[in-house]
């Protein structure tokens, strides 16, 4: 219908219309909060390029988690940095190990929360990379056994879902069985299924202390030019046993969190990850940006892509600024 009688600027009048005919509504409910655990009691250590964002250990975990279920978010997933690294990342599938302490102490303190662990090795391994390495290289196969190990150790210890973020072939399978081979059949997995190899991770490897020592992660991350390849592989971990598939980062492949959304029939989550952060922190410290506008404009692009579940660090801001509307 033409010009005037169609007048797309009728619906924009007002908030109350506004919001009316909103496409895409944007909620606490939506986000996953990222937490970094380290050794040691009361420690609670701002990371440089990430700000308001802390490597923290156990006791001050729990205390970050009563806060976060506060705020009506209903999940967290958890990072560690170990008290010892090794080549094969012994300390991933350890009882005491310190996302296993921190499993167990926030379970103990019956806080209303799902538990989502990491699962992947470059926390872990002296030389920073995500699996065992044999001629220079990741070797696929002992490292998803390892992986598999490392995920039972964290349901063994409470968690409530675990996300393999390694990107080795054949992981989900590989943990969907021993799981259930341990009378585990009931935990969801959670797979970084299009994991990219982004520059957007710099800011996350000093949280998690996970630079690798050599080379780069190219021959087992995705190349960002691809995009058939990440249906292949979200529709490969889903066949293998993924109940929740993952794109990261988010917002340099939207595309991508679209296209998968448009593809299969179970949730679908996206990372905003620690470069997309600290990018907006830095502009906002320069006051080059209004952050609580610019936030909430970027986690509604994420969600407006097709994502179910947003794993972001802004997450409690963003809750209480949306509880403030």
């Amino acid at each position: 219908m033409p010009f005037p009688m169609h007048r797309p600027r009728r619906l924009r009048r007002n908030e109350l219309i506004r919001s009316m005919v909103r496409e895409t509504a944007l909620s606490p409910a939506d986000f996953i909060y990222p937490l970094f655990v380290c050794p040691g009691k009361g420690v609670k250590k701002e990371i440089r390029s990430m700000p308001g964002v802390f490597q923290m250990s156990v006791d001050e975990i729990v205390r970050e988690c009563r806060e976060v279920a506060r705020l009506g978010i209903p999940a967290i997933i958890l990072f560690g940095i170990p008290e010892a690294k090794d080549e094969i990342g012994s300390h991933a599938s350890m009882e005491q190990g310190v996302v296993q302490q921190a499993i167990r102490a926030i379970k103990r303190a019956k806080i209303n929360l799902i538990v989502i662990t990491d699962v992947c090795l470059c926390e872990y391994t002296s030389h920073g990379h995500c699996g065992v390495i044999e001629n220079g290289d990741v070797a696929n196969d002992p490292t998803v056994k390892l992986l598999a190990d490392e995920a039972l150790s964290h349901v063994q210890a409470g968690a409530d879902i675990v996300a393999p973020s390694d990107m080795m072939d054949g992981r989900v399978r590989a943990i969907r069985e021993i799981l259930d081979e341990n009378d585990f059949s009931n935990v969801p997995i959670l797979s970084y299924a299009a994991k990219y190899c982004s520059g957007f991770y710099g800011p996350f490897r000093e949280a998690a202390e996970s630079a690798p020592k050599f080379g780069d992660r190219r021959s087992y991350q995705m190349d960002p030019a691809n995009r058939i390849e990440a249906m292949k592989e979200v529709l490969n971990d889903i066949e293998e046993g993924a109940d929740i598939v993952m794109v990261k980062p988010a917002l340099p492949y939207l595309d991508i969190i679209r296209e998968v959304r448009n593809a299969v029939n179970v949730p679908v989550a996206a990372y905003n990850v620690s470069g997309e952060y600290s990018m907006v922190k830095a502009a906002v410290s320069k006051r080059w940006l209004d952050e609580r506008r610019v936030v909430l404009e970027l986690l509604t692009s994420i969600k407006r892509a097709g994502a179910d579940l947003i794993l972001t660090y802004f997450a409690k801001d963003a809750a209480k600024w949306l509880k403030e509307k």
